[in-house]
């Protein structure tokens, strides 16, 4: 008994870890196949010549236009907030991160609904913007373009704050003392000292928004009006379908490779720029 407890005792996280690749292999793997296969069942390349046609080209180029503006977005505003966060909130950091996290415990579909409150056209921000002054009718705010960017950035933000959170709480604060009394400005302490230090988070942020803002389907479903059609929506429509689900899978690889694709482009580019800046 005690060779076995020991034996055990030993293995234990590699037992406690085999839960995790059993996990991805009933999820992620075997479905993988089950893609692949429906997309190649019948004539070879039989399912995946119809999405060579122009439209189908656009649709891909609007979701990675779509994934690529928000994840630009999510950073450019979650920058500066998780700097107040680390550095200036205080005693309202926790707060803050709690505020952050919440909307993530209530169904999603709630809070498309009550963006529908604030953009319509008796919503708040045209009540808010008519009593102001600065428009004399309301504005067309919903089904438009605006309408869900502004929903991505809403729902996507925390994932952009908390791997930047995660390196900011790593920074020494003594370095900005150190380059302020050196003679660098504050900006140049940001650009030259902080954003090096955070590039591990900025890049992680940037993809864990980018990678399923290309493939969003309800946002721009609901927020758009149908009017944009992009690569979440027409998956679902031909996966659907009884006599298209072919083409669902084999559409799913292919925007699937553009992805990753497009993800080795940009990581590229990224970090080639932060620090041929920096």
């Amino acid at each position: 008994m005690g060779r076995l407890f020991e034996s055990v005792r030993k293995e234990f996280p590699f037992l406690v870890g085999t839960s995790a690749l059993v996990w991805q292999i009933l999820f992620f793997v075997i479905p993988l196949f089950c893609i692949i296969q429906q997309a190649f069942h019948g004539r070879f390349g039989e399912y995946f010549f119809p999405f060579f046609d122009s439209v189908f080209v656009a649709v891909i180029a609007r979701s990675l236009w779509m994934a690529f503006s928000n994840s630009f977005l999510c950073l450019f505003f979650a920058y500066p907030l998780t700097y107040f966060l680390a550095f200036k909130a205080g005693r309202l950091r926790i707060p803050g991160l709690f505020l952050l996290i919440v909307p993530f415990w209530t169904n999603f579909l709630l809070h498309i609904y009550a963006w529908f409150f604030v953009l319509e056209k008796n919503g708040f921000l045209n009540t808010l913007l008519l009593s102001m002054g600065l428009i004399s009718q309301p504005l067309s705010l919903l089904n438009t373009w605006f309408s869900v960017m502004v929903m991505m950035v809403y729902y996507y933000m925390p994932f952009m704050v908390l791997p930047l959170y995660t390196q900011f709480e790593k920074f020494d604060n003594r370095l900005f003392e150190a380059s302020l009394d050196l003679g660098a400005s504050w900006f140049q302490t940001v650009r030259y000292v902080l954003i090096p230090a955070t590039l591990p988070g900025i890049i992680s942020g940037f993809f864990l928004v980018f990678v399923p803002s290309f493939g969003e389907f309800a946002i721009p479903e609901l927020m758009g009006g149908d009017k944009f059609l992009c690569v979440g929506s027409l998956i679902s429509y031909c996966v659907l379908g009884a006599e298209t689900a072919s083409y669902g899978a084999a559409f799913t690889l292919m925007s699937s490779l553009v992805l990753i694709g497009a993800s080795i482009i940009i990581y590229g580019a990224l970090a080639r720029s932060l620090k041929g800046r920096l």
